[in-house]
């Protein structure tokens, strides 16, 4: 008689647990995203982010235990606008299984790419731009204190309020050291279509990309190379920029290819680095990749 209260006491809770009332946590996908994240919620819940340092966010797989982790989590952070090919079928199993997910990059007046194979496609590369980044921080903030059980909100507002001033102040700085390059150098060629973002808040003008493409997982042809080594010869390019966490032999193939002389540069464009790798956080990988850039081009061209 009584093993049969107990079990009547405990079915329903047990269900109760499957239901996902136990869900707990934030799951990230980019660790990017992950970074901002950590600054809204500080130490207030544990936050989970499922790309490694130096990882690319295009191509990036994840386990099966960190699947079961994304169902089990309170609110999933994703970047959105098909950036984490990898794992997207993970994000939407998750939906489906009523979880919480903020898709960031949707929350951020996206803007489209113009040339080349992606034209038209919503960019998904929105950091490049930090008033782009500080909607993406306003939209964290929101989801987190809109869906997360228990979290203390006064802190995730202050840590918020206090990041956004830090955005702020980033978004002066890059201003003002873009501002050093004449405007006829503000001329960009990347590995792949990663910088429209900064391109349009600064005025810059893309000339074009190693792999004619918004994702990696493309390639080039060799008539693509032929045609971007004749635009960088009309225009007098002098760097090309590349992902220093990926290899570049195909920008350097180019830039010999071209027949001047045209740097190869090394930026931290898609993700993180370790500590001391130059970019473990979004302010440090913005401030390397402005310094690089404003070098890069504000140097003679031979």
């Amino acid at each position: 008689m009584v093993s049969a209260v107990v079990m009547a006491v405990l079915m329903p809770l047990a269900a109760a647990c499957s239901s996902g009332t136990d869900r707990s946590g934030i799951v990230v996908t980019t660790n990017i995203l992950g970074d901002l994240t950590r600054a809204v919620v500080g130490d207030t819940v544990p936050v989970t982010v499922l790309m490694q340092a130096g990882a690319d966010p295009h191509s990036f797989a994840i386990s099966a235990r960190q699947a079961a982790d994304i169902e089990q989590s309170a609110l999933v952070v994703h970047n959105g606008l098909g950036l984490e090919e990898g794992v997207a079928r993970h994000v939407q199993a998750a939906a489906a299984a009523g979880v919480p997910t903020l898709a960031v990059a949707e929350r951020v007046d996206p803007i489209a790419y113009t040339t080349d194979e992606s034209a038209g496609k919503p960019d998904p590369h929105f950091w490049t731009d930090p008033q782009r980044v500080r909607k993406a921080v306003e939209a964290i903030s929101a989801a987190v204190l809109a869906q997360v059980d228990g979290i203390d909100a006064g802190a995730v507002r202050a840590n918020t309020d206090r990041y956004l001033a830090e955005l702020d102040q980033l978004d002066r700085w890059m201003t003002d050291r873009f501002a050093a390059i004449p405007a006829e150098r503000r001329q960009l060629v990347t590995d792949h279509h990663v910088f429209g973002y900064l391109a349009q808040r600064f005025g810059f003008r893309v000339i074009g990309a190693v792999i004619p493409s918004g994702t990696t997982l493309a390639s080039p042809s060799a008539a693509d190379l032929d045609e971007l080594a004749g635009a960088i010869r009309a225009a007098g390019v002098g760097a090309i920029f590349a992902d220093s966490a990926q290899p570049d032999r195909l920008s350097r193939v180019l830039a010999e290819h071209t027949g001047v002389p045209v740097q190869v540069i090394g930026l931290h464009t898609e993700s993180l680095t370790a500590p001391g790798g130059g970019a473990a956080t979004y302010l440090e990988m913005a401030r390397a990749n402005t310094e690089a850039i404003a070098r890069g081009l504000s140097g003679p061209t031979t």
